[in-house]
């Protein structure tokens, strides 16, 4: 018994994987048992298809019996790495495991030839190739119902805000050129009630408003420019901010300078003509995806032919094998001595 134990032991060692030289080309053992978990085969071509072997390509036998157990050995394997594949690689976002990768149509491409029947090769490429179109023809409706969900929603949204944000736009710089400001100009700028036609004057108002401050809410702050300002406090950043609100709000953030701060108001209201481009420029680039995406929405699954084609045949060559099944049941079937025993003795009497 001691004996056995370690013959069993030894045995499931070398099943693991054997090691093997950096110049191999060939497992030393070949594939003649089938193991029952796709890992094992995976470790024992591991032994040999790995880094460090110097070979550029090496060959890999494995040897089946026709009409033997080998066929649903791998068809047990076959479905294992079938659910290992589905959780482990997500190539295929279902609920439900049943699509299948490489290694696994190998195994099932080795129990088709453990069979001996034509029939089953081909169903077996036939599964493949259904379940990859299946696969594109998923991808191409999750596309189109998602181009059919932006055309009725996400573009037409998208077109009313850019549309109204390139009307504020064109009013607010038809405001600003009605008030013109440059070095050796500037327009007198109302704040907290009072006016101040010089420059360095209103940057002390605005700092001193800052000062004053004792809330993070917006407070009224002035005008300038045909603009109202709004001062608000940001406390993530730390920071002043003033809203120059027209047809549009326009944020503006405030240092400690008294003039640079005048300069950045204005330098915001240089800006508008950029910002106005860019607007046009993204509104016609959005009816432009508009455009695309309604040709494609009704541009249809280009291999639809092909995927009812094999899926057709793969319904018949799945009868053919359900008949094949149930002839070589009826074939085989013959009746035992027992069931026998009854109708000889009737014989027996009647001579």
């Amino acid at each position: 018994m001691m004996e056995r134990r370690v013959r069993e032991n030894s045995h499931a060692r070398c099943e693991a994987g054997e090691k093997v030289e950096s110049g191999a080309v060939a497992p030393l053992r070949p594939y003649l048992s089938l193991s029952w978990r796709p890992s094992d085969l995976a470790q024992r071509l591991g032994r040999i298809v790995r880094q460090g072997n110097k070979n550029p390509e090496v060959e890999i036998f494995r040897y089946v019996t026709e009409g033997t157990f080998d066929s649903y050995l791998y068809q047990l394997v076959e479905n294992k790495q079938k659910f290992i594949a589905q959780i482990m690689t997500s190539k295929t976002p279902v609920r439900i495991a049943e699509d299948v990768d490489e290694t696994a149509l190998s195994y099932a491409e080795i129990k088709a030839l453990a069979t001996g029947n034509p029939l089953i090769i081909e169903k077996c490429q036939l599964e493949m190739d259904v379940n990859k179109l299946k696969i594109l023809q998923a991808s191409h409706l999750s596309q189109r119902y998602a181009l059919e969900d932006k055309i009725l929603k996400e573009y037409p949204q998208a077109i009313k805000r850019l549309t109204e944000r390139i009307k504020g736009y064109k009013a607010d710089i038809a405001n600003v050129a009605k008030y013109p400001a440059d070095k050796d100009r500037f327009p007198p700028m109302t704040v907290g009630g009072k006016i101040y036609a010089e420059k360095a004057e209103a940057g002390k108002a605005i700092i001193e408003a800052c000062k004053v401050m004792t809330s993070p809410d917006p407070v009224a702050l002035g005008e300038y420019r045909g603009f109202q300002m709004i001062l608000s406090f940001d406390s993530y950043a730390k920071e002043y901010r003033v809203t120059l609100s027209g047809a549009l709000s326009h944020t503006v953030k405030l240092g400690t300078d008294i003039h640079g701060n005048i300069t950045r108001l204005d330098n915001a209201f240089e800006g508008f003509a950029a910002s106005l481009h860019n607007c046009e420029e993204s509104l016609a680039d959005t009816r432009k995806q508009v455009e695309a995406a309604q040709g494609e929405v009704s541009r249809p699954f280009p291999q639809e032919q092909e995927y009812q084609t094999k899926s057709l045949r793969l319904k018949e060559v799945n009868s053919l094998l359900n008949m094949d099944e149930k002839d070589h049941t009826v074939l085989d079937a013959s009746p035992d001595e027992a069931d026998m025993a009854p109708v000889l003795q009737l014989a027996g009497r009647e001579r």
